[in-house]
């Protein structure tokens, strides 16, 4: 992380296919200044008509419909990372952003990409996790920011959040209560990459110890 970096703002981009509700509650919590010390330089959908993009044009935030329908992957995130590079983004937010990236995506931004999954990973990858947690008759769900890399929903974890699971509880109720876990998790672990202060370890995500360098 260079100097220059660290006396201003992170910048965080936004990747969304959707309604962007996890989007909208990061950009409430940087409003009420709940998230600190970061603001959004772009937010990027590959889904023209996404309800996300129209909320980011509707609250006057750089944004961009890059369609993914149609072209190879290889050749749209070569156009998503030149978006974001031209933005001069630090850190990308992926908020459904139903895609998976290419491993050129990723090394264009080492552990600088944030998702969040709706299980407790490595519980429960891929889709339909909360209805996954349901068939299991699991106890306890939840949530999990992490790092992306190459495989799916498998980075280093930075934050988890559980919820448990009612009796009567079906996929859509569950869906509902991690939902709102998301929306708090996402903003504090976009802090807690933000305030610099940690080191990743193996598969750890770990507090920085006093005297050690900051993550690059």
């Amino acid at each position: 992380m260079s100097e220059a970096r660290l006396r201003g703002p992170m910048r965080l981009g936004i990747l969304l296919s959707g309604r962007g509700s996890n989007f909208l509650a990061i950009a409430e919590s940087i409003k009420s200044g709940r998230l600190k010390g970061v603001e959004i330089a772009a937010v990027i959908s590959n889904v023209a008509d996404a309800p996300g993009l129209k909320a980011a044009q509707e609250l006057g935030l750089q944004n961009a419909a890059l369609v993914s329908k149609g072209r190879k992957r290889e050749e749209h995130d070569r156009a998503m990372i030149e978006c974001l590079k031209s933005q001069r983004v630090d850190l990308v937010c992926l908020a459904g952003y139903m895609r998976l990236l290419t491993p050129a995506f990723v090394a264009a931004f080492p552990n600088r990409i944030l998702n969040i999954h709706p299980s407790l990973l490595p519980a429960f990858p891929g889709l339909d996790a909360q209805e996954q947690a349901i068939a299991y008759g699991v106890k306890v769900a939840g949530c999990t920011v992490h790092f992306v890399d190459n495989e799916l929903d498998h980075g280093v974890i930075v934050l988890q959040r559980a919820v448990p699971v009612l009796e009567g509880d079906d996929g859509h109720t569950l869906a509902d209560r991690i939902l709102k876990e998301e929306h708090l998790a996402y903003s504090e672990a976009i802090g807690m990459v933000a305030s610099g202060e940690y080191e990743i370890k193996g598969r750890r995500f770990a507090k920085r110890e006093a005297g050690s360098s900051r993550p690059v």
